[in-house]
């Protein structure tokens, strides 16, 4: 079978690379088809329009969404393992995030990083040449994120319906507006603890992208460290014999072919910078 177009589809999510061969984003980005073969991943892009030479597109062996996703309480357990077909090289424009300790803690105010392709506003996608954006945040504590959420009157509904819990991280800068919003979902945050970066959160929720800006909220990664080392663990390597033929990486001339599952969002757009660690998901023929 022929691999050198990417499937029909555009950019839905983002995701990181945890390992070699796996990788991490938001359980409600594959709300829609939980089939390997309905995804790529593309590795080492910093414009979506324009792929190097260290960008790679790559096939998806199995996808594990958590069982509990969304069961608990609303948008909860947002996590999904991929497991891909083929090891990934690493490079210097393709790295792995290291994965925290159950025990690891961030402190408030903490210092970590958020990155994406999503929208610059609720409205407004973000312009050709679809430049990867990046902006520091600082942690926030939960108690003090969950009032966010709260109604302003007695018996509106709405935010509060969603609540912050011990499985989320909440982060943000609530002075510049630099948070996430639509199509970053999945993304990471990353933060540096005693000289490594570690991934802290997978982009998961927040209100829609419009002013005042709000904390957006976060899969926190230390929560699930055991859950993801259990499911690497079980899962059988993939046989590189029956793995699809090599695809090259795309160059994606539109963000407008696919909308994210859920929509987590603020409303200023990220700072430009630069990283590797980011992902992004393609959606296949659905």
């Amino acid at each position: 079978m022929a691999g050198q177009s990417p499937l029909p589809g555009g950019h839905i999510c983002g995701a990181a690379l945890i390992d070699s061969n796996w990788v991490a984003s938001a359980a409600h980005c594959f709300q829609r088809s939980t089939n390997p073969s309905d995804y790529r991943i593309l590795l080492g892009y910093d414009q979506q329009s324009h792929p190097t030479e260290h960008s790679k597109q790559m096939t998806v062996n199995k996808i594990m969404v958590h069982a509990d996703y969304n069961k608990l309480h609303r948008m909860g357990i947002d996590i999904t393992l991929l497991q891909l077909h083929r090891h990934v090289e690493f490079s210097s424009h393709i790295l792995p995030a290291c994965l925290p300790e159950p025990t690891t803690w961030l402190a408030p105010d903490s210092s970590c990083w958020i990155s994406g392709w999503g929208m610059v506003t609720e409205d407004v996608f973000l312009p050709e040449p679809f430049q990867r954006q990046e902006a520091e945040v600082g942690v926030m504590d939960n108690t003090v994120c969950g009032s966010f959420f709260q109604p302003q009157y007695p018996g509106q509904p709405g935010s509060s319906d969603y609540t912050i819990h011990e499985d989320m991280l909440c982060a943000g800068d609530l002075i510049t507006g630099k948070a996430i919003c639509r199509r970053d979902s999945g993304g990471p945050l990353v933060c540096p603890l005693n000289g490594t970066w570690f991934l802290m959160g997978l982009s998961s929720w927040s209100l829609d992208c419009c002013s005042p800006v709000g904390p957006s909220v976060f899969t926190r990664l230390p929560y699930f460290t055991n859950w993801i080392s259990q499911k690497k663990r079980e899962s059988t390597p993939p046989d590189p014999a029956l793995a699809p033929p090599r695809e090259t990486p795309p160059a994606l001339d539109s963000m407008t072919s696919q909308g994210t599952v859920h929509k987590p969002g603020l409303c200023a757009a990220l700072l430009a910078a630069h990283t590797f660690l980011l992902l992004l998901i393609l959606l296949g023929s659905l």
